[in-house]
């Protein structure tokens, strides 16, 4: 996303347009973009482009560790064709826009790229036999995307804002857990009929590993900074529960928002790929069809005097 000032307004085709330049660049890329690139100057659109912009210097740095570790002794052909390629600019069809400030530069500037050569490493007398996985594995690796649908992502947005801006908190431990979630949906897809199948026991195992991952990732990657004194508390408080047992499904969709990046680590075929990517987004179409049940407009409360004191301080 770059911030933009639109300088022209025309209706063509019944669908307005907007001749924008993009803050920090030359004229020649000024453009005609229809309405549909175009994004509000806002908080929440702010922090979609930082989030954008902090997933991408991860995934660059990533694959610069990638081709300077796993080249020992680089073609120079490879580092040609490697910094052609890195150093070519974006197309313009591929840059969103906000528009709105103008005269700051623009968020995520690019810089040049820098050909990488890596030093060959000495034999040891004890060699480890390691691997290092390629650019090209990576990058497919990187693939695995889960989608939110439209109607959870709302709730996702207007989560945000409650935390981050209104200072408040869901309010723990939930009345509908993440482990009920799971639970509930579980038995929405087995036969019920006392025996398992195959397709059952794929279900119960997919969960059992989202149920691992929330698990693990709540306190480091799921939370806010708000919401750190908060979830102090509560497992100090709870110290025979696990966090499925303590947090909602507003936590549990954030999981959903990063699993695709943690399950690129996981070593997975193409096939148990393709099995976690239906089980999980048959699982967000089960929250979407049930949100009358999972969401309430009680779920959120104030933040105690004491934690907006330490969050200040």
């Amino acid at each position: 996303m770059y911030e933009a000032k639109c300088l022209k307004v025309q209706l063509k085709d019944k669908v307005h347009q907007y001749f924008i330049h993009y803050s920090g660049w030359k004229k020649s890329w000024d453009e005609w973009v229809p309405e549909s690139r175009v994004l509000k100057h806002n908080d929440t659109n702010l922090q979609k482009q930082k989030d954008l912009k902090k997933q991408h210097e991860l995934q660059a740095k990533a694959k610069r560790m990638s081709a300077k570790i796993g080249r020992e002794t680089p073609d120079k052909k490879d580092i040609d064709s490697e910094g052609s390629r890195a150093s070519t600019p974006l197309e313009k069809t591929e840059t969103p826009l906000l528009k709105g400030q103008r005269s700051q530069k623009r968020a995520a500037a690019p810089t040049p790229a820098k050909s990488v050569k890596a030093t060959p490493v000495p034999p040891k007398k004890n060699k480890v036999d390691t691997y290092v996985e390629t650019e090209e594995e990576y990058l497919a690796k990187v693939e695995i995307k889960i989608r939110i649908p439209d109607e959870l992502k709302s709730w996702l947005v207007d989560d945000w804002d409650l935390v981050t801006r209104q200072r408040k908190l869901t309010n723990l431990p939930a009345k509908l857990t993440v482990e009920k979630i799971l639970d509930d949906y579980v038995k929405s897809k087995v036969n019920g009929k006392g025996t398992s199948n195959a397709k059952d026991s794929i279900v119960q195992e997919c969960v059992a590993g989202i149920k691992d991952y929330f698990n693990t990732t709540l306190g480091t990657q799921l939370l806010y900074k708000f919401e750190r004194l908060q979830y102090s508390d509560v497992i100090k408080d709870n110290p025979d529960k696990k966090p499925t047992d303590i947090y909602g499904v507003y936590h549990l969709l954030r999981l959903f928002t990063k699993l695709g990046g943690y399950l690129a680590y996981t070593p997975l075929d193409e096939r148990m790929v393709q099995l976690l990517q239906n089980n999980v987004n048959d699982l967000l179409r089960h929250i979407v069809k049930n949100h009358n049940t999972i969401f309430n407009d009680d779920d959120y409360g104030i933040a105690p005097p004491e934690y907006q004191r330490k969050v200040i301080c």
